[in-house]
């Protein structure tokens, strides 16, 4: 499998977030997210095993582990990857796009699933009959750069009603462009189930671009 980086850190998002986390981040994403802030792994990395990952992260005190990118359901070897980690003793989160199936997903793999408002230019690849294959172990994010982003996720999570079906529904912010106080207001009248979600490892390294 194709590697970006692999480093220890504070998980930075969902409901793990500020716990201490092992992150493999893998290369290549068929996406491309107006606002993304990994496109540096979209192509780089270096051919690995799984071996080799397994072996690296040994290396790290926390059994928390964050597989991303990237997006990962692209490579196939990320299976192995899970049956490897779970094997271990590992809680495993992974962060996706969603626009590739996640039916033969682990079910004890915690799915972050990001599904694409319009701001992002990616809306239109999103693969809604993946809903069904997520659990109340799993969580879907909604990343906001405008009205029109915050009025179509709530829009989604009433259709298909998320908070009934997953742990946790994720409103978050693009970085720099949307003020958190304005998301929160907006978070606290739309009366649904939601969590506000800031991407906590930016507020501890705002100036660092990688391996946070």
């Amino acid at each position: 499998m194709k590697v970006n980086e692999i480093y220890y850190s504070i998980q930075g998002e969902s409901s793990h977030a500020g716990r201490p986390c092992a992150i493999v981040r893998l290369t290549g994403c068929d996406l491309r997210c107006a606002w993304c802030d990994t496109a540096y792994a979209f192509h780089e990395g270096r051919e690995v095993t799984v071996a080799q990952v397994l072996d690296e992260i040994s290396a790290f005190p926390s059994k928390l582990v964050l597989v991303t990118g990237g997006e990962p359901m692209l490579q196939p070897a990320v299976h192995e990857l899970f049956e490897r980690l779970l094997a271990r003793g590992h809680e495993v989160c992974m962060e996706t796009g969603g626009h590739i199936s996640l039916r033969d997903v682990d079910l004890r793999v915690h799915k972050i699933m990001d599904l694409k408002c319009p701001s992002s230019r990616m809306s239109e690849h999103n693969h809604f009959e993946n809903i069904r294959y997520l659990t109340r172990n799993d969580e879907v994010k909604f990343v906001v750069g405008d009205r029109g982003d915050f009025d179509w996720a709530c829009a989604r999570i009433r259709e298909f009603g998320l908070p009934s079906l997953v742990g946790s529904v994720l409103i978050s912010p693009v970085f720099g462009r949307l003020p958190y106080d304005v998301l929160a207001g907006w978070v606290l009248g739309c009366g649904l189930d939601v969590r506000l979600q800031l991407q906590l490892h930016r507020l501890v390294w705002p100036y660092a671009v990688r391996g946070v």
